[in-house]
Order: C-alpha cells, then structure tokens, then sequence
C-alpha cells in the first residue's frame, strides 16, 4: 500500500489514468463553469433594472429585458459542466467517485442547459411591468425549467459529497471537508428556499453559489493533485 501510493505521488491523475493530455482540458471546464455563473448572475443582479435578489430568483433574469444574457449563462454553463464531468470521469476512472461523480455533474450540467431551454413565468413585478403577484397558472415551460432546475441542485448537492470521496481516501481531509460542507450548506438553502422561507431567493442564489465554487475547486484540485488513492465506488 505505501509503495503504491509514493507512485501515485509522483504521477499527475491525468497521467495515472492513462487520459493524456486531454484530461486537465476536460477539468479545467470545472475550473470556470461555476465561477462564471456565480458572477455573471451576480453582474446582472447589480443591474438588472426592477430586479431583487430577495424576492426573484436567478432564473428570472431569463424573462427581463436582458433574458439572453441568463439564459446563455445557464447553456454556456451547462456545457462546462458536462466537460467536466467527462474530465473526473477519465481523472478518477477505477477510483473513489469515479463513477458517480461524472454521472451526477454531468445531470447538474444537463439541469442547466435545461435551465436555458425552457423558462420561468414572469411575476413577483418582473421584468418591470408584470404584475406584483405570484401567477396563479403557470406554463408547460415553466414546469420544465422547474424540473430541470430541481435536477440540477439535487445533482450538485451529491456531487459535492461524492466529489470529497477520492480527497478523504487520500487523507486530503481539508478539501473533503469543504466540499462536504459545500453541499450540506446548499441543501439547508435549498430547504430554506422550498418552503417559502425569508429571503429565501437570496439563500438559494448565495448557498448554490458557494456549492458551484467547491465543486470548481474540487477541479482545480484534481488538476494539480498526483495522489488520488484508488479504491471501488
């Protein structure tokens, strides 16, 4: 076992896995697709005319006078993630997470592109004009974007705890604990937000947000790491 591990130490994971080149490409899709979103969400909060964080989720960006702006956030996104998931699949192929955690990013991907597929029911007074109610009827687009939504946090919050599964294997136990921390964060916002909690557009944009950076830095973590202990999923 500590022969096998001093290899592994001087090897990068792309390269024990035999993914070549290829590898840290795929990953570095991790590195940026969580960060972008995160901030170009953030830009259009701080600007977005009648728009607020505490009462409009994300999603309703896609329905105000810069829609096209979200709605390729959540695409451009969506497909990052997807590489990513590609990525961890040849990095931690026959290794801890291995096996669901391409699986799991690659859903939360798919959630996104969803996400920018199908749209949200304006309400709540945006975009400017709407009325300042909740819609009583809501659309078969807006259904789907519900559920491809749902998909996709349900999806990143297991990520984040099979993500931090090959990290505690090789004692890591600093980066297995934040990404740990990540998810339960985002499922207590996403609680929080489900039931109609206070602020409760804000926790999910903020607890989803620090998910998104974990996961990124699990990326980026994996890129730079030459000792990713093996082991069965």
């Amino acid at each position: 076992m500590a022969h096998s591990i001093s290899i592994m130490h001087e090897r990068p994971v792309a390269k024990q896995t035999g993914a070549g080149s290829t590898t840290p490409r795929f990953l570095t899709c991790g590195v940026v697709a969580g960060p972008l979103f995160v901030v170009v969400a953030l830009v259009q909060v701080l600007t977005v005319p009648g728009f607020q964080i505490t009462r409009h989720a994300i999603s309703a960006l896609e329905t105000g006078p810069l829609g096209g702006i979200q709605i390729a956030n959540f695409l451009v996104s969506g497909i990052l993630l997807v590489g990513y998931a590609a990525g961890v699949r040849r990095a931690l192929r026959g290794r801890r997470g291995g096996v669901w955690g391409p699986v799991l990013l690659g859903v939360c991907g798919l959630g996104f592109i969803g996400g920018a597929l199908f749209h949200p029911d304006p309400g709540l007074g945006f975009p400017v004009g709407t009325p300042d109610v909740i819609p009583t009827t809501i659309s078969t687009h807006a259904l789907l974007h519900m559920l491809f939504g749902s998909l996709a946090f349900f999806a990143l919050i297991a990520a984040c705890f099979v993500l931090a599964r090959p990290f505690a294997a090789n004692h890591q136990r600093n980066q297995a604990l934040i990404l740990r921390a990540a998810g339960v964060i985002f499922a207590v916002g996403l609680v929080e937000s489900f039931t109609g909690g206070p602020l409760g557009s804000l926790v999910l944009y903020v607890t989803a947000s620090i998910a998104l950076v974990a996961i990124a830095l699990a990326a980026r973590w994996l890129q730079s790491s030459t000792s990713v202990a093996p082991g069965a999923v």
